[in-house]
């Protein structure tokens, strides 16, 4: 009997070892700071101090476009939709390639692009982007938040590759990846979940000085929204000590938070997971935020919101998620954002088109006096996004 036993605790104990060793081997495990790789030439032009910068950026939901309500997109995991087609991925990427192109801006920050996942196909999306880019942006940067070779959820069952993408216009100096606070969960189930981060790059100015253009996507609101708090003080902190250094910087993406007095205006149902004391005071508190929160939750509040979410009977966006902080070095002369749905070049192919940008500009204290710029009140219309979420940011930089 014990020397069943101890076959038995053995067999276990190999058993245990290997699926340890399989799991390692799909996994992925970034470190808290890593520098990254770039994509830079020496002939990229380097950041003048005084000098307007448009600044975009973008959660283009790796392609997907906005014929799906995928399993994530409803509370309890029903959506009936995995992936989206080859098709529709091939008439994102030219839509996006072309309002990117139309903008023009200096820097664009983009969130959920994949990178050898099985809901899209294994595409490489910044090598495609950058083949019909490249001449705009010969600077660019990607920091993953979600890799692994096998997940073992059946809405997956295969590799994950998520990505935040920076394209550039201008000289990147150097690059890193910053790990956000994980949500705490058991440690088997942590080797397959997302890890968001921060993508930070560095732009070097001919004064000397530098510009820091960070990138990010914090975690989806959840029942329990602790991590997304903890997430939120990384964020204050990097912010704090760039402006400790006299760094001038500034913060896009998605960061999945309400604007103050947004919370009580969602209906009931849609409120699992926001807070209604905003995490985004963090930030807001010390530093200047587009949108602000009296454009967000005031009288044309409508304008400035930013999320159209993926339910079956939504016909309108309905919150604000996506913003812009930065230093006050840098000084905001003009912000809106435009909103635009209506049919696209397909239009019996899509529910709504909703294309969605706040647009700032910067100007620097000793800039001298700039002509306003007026928003452009044409915009192209997305057919297939269910969520395009684009701000621009003029700035003049004050170093």
């Amino acid at each position: 009997m014990s020397r069943l036993l101890r076959r038995t605790a053995s067999g276990l104990l190999l058993i245990s070892a290997l699926l340890a060793c399989l799991v390692y081997s799909v996994t992925w495990r970034p470190g808290a700071r890593e520098v990254l790789p770039l994509t830079c030439p020496g002939t990229a032009p380097v950041l003048v101090p005084g000098q307007a910068l448009k600044v975009m950026t973008w959660n283009i939901q790796y392609l997907a476009g906005k014929r799906y309500v995928f399993w994530y997109n409803l509370a309890d995991g029903s959506g009936p939709d995995t992936r989206p087609t080859r098709e529709d991925m091939a008439f994102s990427l030219d839509e996006v390639a072309r309002v990117i192109r139309d903008e023009r801006p200096d820097l664009v920050l983009l969130q959920e692009v994949d990178d050898n996942a099985k809901a899209s196909d294994y595409q490489n999306q910044l090598a495609l982007l950058q083949e019909r880019l490249i001449d705009l942006y010969p600077c660019s940067t990607q920091a993953f938040t979600w890799k692994a070779d096998f997940v073992p959820d059946w809405h997956i069952f295969g590799s994950v590759g998520r990505s935040l993408v920076t394209l550039s216009r201008f000289q990147i100096e150097h690059a890193e990846r910053l790990q956000l606070p994980l949500a705490d969960t058991n440690f088997l189930s942590r080797q397959f979940q997302p890890r968001p981060a921060l993508l930070v790059n560095y732009l070097p100015l001919n004064d000397g000085g530098q510009l820091a253009a960070i990138n990010t996507q914090l975690d989806a609101p959840s029942a329990n929204n602790s991590n997304l708090r903890l997430q939120m003080q990384t964020v204050a902190e990097l912010a704090d000590k760039l402006e400790g250094q006299g760094t001038p910087w500034l913060i896009g993406g998605d960061f999945n938070l309400l604007p103050i007095g947004q919370y009580l205006r969602l209906p009931e149902p849609l409120r699992q997971g926001y807070s209604q004391d905003s995490e985004l005071h963090l930030l807001w508190e010390k530093y200047p935020m587009i949108p602000s929160n009296p454009e967000a939750t005031g009288i044309d509040r409508e304008l400035w919101l930013t999320h159209f979410p993926n339910l079956p009977d939504a016909d309108e966006p309905d919150r604000t998620l996506d913003y812009l902080f930065h230093s006050p070095k840098l000084q905001r002369i003009e912000g809106y954002v435009r909103q635009e749905d209506g049919a696209g070049p397909i239009a019996a192919a899509c529910r709504l088109t909703l294309w969605e940008r706040a647009c700032s500009r910067i100007q620097s204290s000793r800039a001298g006096s700039l002509p306003q710029l007026k928003p452009n009140q044409t915009v192209p219309s997305l057919a297939q996004f269910r969520r395009a979420d684009c701000f621009c940011l003029k700035s003049y930089d004050d170093v």
